[in-house]
């Protein structure tokens, strides 16, 4: 079975690139471009330089030993937490900035749930001297102040958006609206492997560094280079995106997908789009989604702002309904004892992006000598009020 986009930008039955008319020159360019210019050599040397000497990749991967203890088998974290902007999220926008240069664009928007992607953005931007325009819910607005800060003292203009649930779907119908209106010099950086093709190939190409990296790591810590098992929380669903690519095809390696079950997944407030969602189109890609039966969306609930998407990338559901990747969840109570007990264990905060992969830990059981890695997305320090007040210190 293949588990990579097809040419027409289906990944099995989920894909494509359903856009208003007026965006098709946009996306048409793009599609016929982006591999040509990805593969291209000069491409190539900046991408890497930049990741390495901006970025500070290789990001580590650090055998987190208490925490193995704790579960009784071997745990790796892959540090995307110690990346330039604190998340997986400055791979991709360096490799779109740089896209969207080659392309003669000159000014670049953006959408952002927890503000990773809206800070890694405002960064390429002023790395390249470019306009900058984020799109981000008024309620993530809120809670994820420090973020908002971080973006406009990097020159970006945010702009809250106070339509529907104030949340990441909302800032992501803002942006698109921007870039029907002015679609001759926008360039749209989309932040996950969402959207219309061939946006979820691409941003999954940019990431796949992740996994690309854990390769040789594995191989220098374990002697082998895949892992047992691979979990990687899925909101949109980058980072899982980019830590499982080059082993897809390796069926000897368990992918495990953590979902937002928010207050449970029955509960009416949860952003398990992969166990509850059915097929429908958002954002320009058929893909899973939550929906009532007239095909309206409804709104998704999570305590972590990057996750609380109706949809989910084309490739998650792809691998969901193929049996591919295995689906677990973890609530709000579930995530933040994480995050408290991978701080106490090892001294690292996660994001609670990251705080719901490692929930479902506690849902598998392992052997002694298995390994299993984590993919560590973000740092916590956007979330320190949320940490500060369930911890009420």
């Amino acid at each position: 079975m293949d588990y990579r986009v097809d040419q027409k930008g289906f990944y099995g039955q989920f894909g494509g690139a359903y856009i208003p008319e007026m965006l098709y020159p946009n996306v048409r360019e793009l599609e016929e471009r982006y591999l040509g210019l990805i593969e291209s050599e000069a491409f190539r040397d900046e991408f890497t330089s930049l990741l390495k000497d901006y970025a500070g990749r290789p990001s580590p991967l650090y055998l987190a030993s208490r925490l193995s203890e704790h579960y009784g088998t071997n745990i790796y974290l892959k540090r995307e937490d110690l990346n330039h902007t604190g998340s997986h999220k400055i791979n991709n926008t360096i490799g779109q900035i740089i896209m969207a240069r080659h392309l003669g664009k000159k000014r670049i928007i953006a959408e952002t749930g927890a503000g990773q992607h809206g800070v890694a953005t405002a960064t390429v931007c002023a790395l390249y001297g470019l306009e900058c325009v984020v799109y981000m819910g008024a309620l993530d607005v809120s809670r994820q102040a420090p973020n908002v800060k971080k973006m406009k003292m990097l020159g970006a203009k945010v702009v809250p958006v106070h339509s529907g649930n104030k949340t990441l779907k909302d800032a992501t119908n803002e942006a698109i609206r921007d870039w029907i209106n002015k679609p001759v010099n926008t360039y749209y950086i989309i932040g996950s492997v969402v959207g219309p093709h061939p946006y979820p190939d691409m941003v999954t190409r940019f990431q796949s560094v992740i996994s690309k990296e854990m390769r040789t790591q594995l191989a220098e810590k374990t002697g082998r280079e895949t892992p047992d098992y691979i979990i990687a929380c899925v909101g949109g669903g980058s980072n899982a995106a980019g830590a499982y690519y080059h082993y897809l095809d390796d069926k000897s390696v368990r992918l495990v997908s953590a979902e937002a079950a928010g207050l449970g997944v029955e509960s009416g407030s949860t952003a398990a789009t992969l166990i509850l969602g059915t097929p429908g189109i958002i954002h320009g890609s058929k893909t899973l989604l939550m929906q009532d039966r007239d095909g309206q969306i409804q709104e998704p609930y999570s305590i972590s702002a990057g996750l609380d998407y109706p949809g989910v990338g084309p490739l998650h559901a792809w691998l969901a309904r193929s049996g591919r990747a295995e689906v677990l969840t973890a609530t709000d109570e579930e995530a933040l004892r994480a995050a408290l007990l991978l701080t106490r264990k090892e001294g690292i905060i996660p994001a609670l992006e990251s705080a719901h992969a490692l929930a479902v830990l506690e849902k598998l059981s392992f052997k002694k000598d298995e390994v299993v890695v984590v993919n560590l997305s973000g740092r916590g320090d956007k979330d320190m009020e949320t940490y500060i007040a369930y911890l009420d210190i």
